[in-house]
Parts: structure tokens; sequence; C-alpha cells
């Protein structure tokens, strides 16, 4: 626990390398990019590190089941496996980020930086 907290001490003496790992860490969170598929393949929705949807793939067999209900269905499903994997993602870059600053692991908490759990 002192270990950690010595870490801390020595962060807050270094504010220059804090706002540089963060810095660095906000403009790659917009290159973080997540994909996953409902359906069989029937739905993929792709979203990058500022939870922002960048595409919604529907196949043209899932079109041809002319199924609205499913289809709103796999298309949450997929999104929200997606937002999952992007989540993930943000927590390993986090505790990259953590590293560099010297701070121990996990000392961002299980969600990583600070409001991206």
């Amino acid at each position: 626990m002192f270990k950690d907290l010595g870490s801390m001490f020595s962060l807050l003496r270094n504010q220059g390398k804090i706002q540089e790992e963060i810095q660095k860490f906000q403009a790659q969170v917009g290159n973080i990019v997540a994909e996953a598929a409902a359906g069989a393949g029937y739905v993929t929705v792709k979203v990058n590190g500022r939870m922002e949807i960048l595409a919604v793939r529907i196949s043209e067999d899932a079109m041809k089941l002319n199924d609205r209900e499913m289809l709103e269905d796999l298309i949450a499903g997929a999104t929200n496996q997606a937002l999952n994997k992007v989540r993930q993602l943000l927590a390993a870059e986090s505790e990259k980020m953590a590293a560099n600053m010297g701070l121990p692991p996990g000392m961002l908490g299980s969600g990583g930086f600070p409001g991206m759990g």
C-alpha cells in the first residue's frame, strides 16, 4: 500500500508526464476499433473508442428473411458485443498508460482509465 502511495506522490511531482500520457491516450482513443457480429454474420457492427458507431452491415440473407423484430435484436446484440470489446481494448490501453507513468498494475481500477468503465 505504501509503495502505491509513493508512486502516486512521484506522479504528482511530475504533472507534465501525466498530461503527456493522457494526451497520447486521448489521441489514440479514436483509433481503437472493435467489431462484432450477431446471427451468424447477419449483422456486423463496428465501433471506436469514443463509443461511436462507425458502421452497421446487414447481410443480404438477413434482409431476405423480412423479419424486422429479429433484425432489431441482432443489431442490438452486435452493438452491445462491439461496445464490450472496445471497452476491453480501452482498459488495456489505459493500463499501458498507467505503466508508462510508473503506476502499479490495477491502480486505475478494473475499468481502466476513469470514466471509461
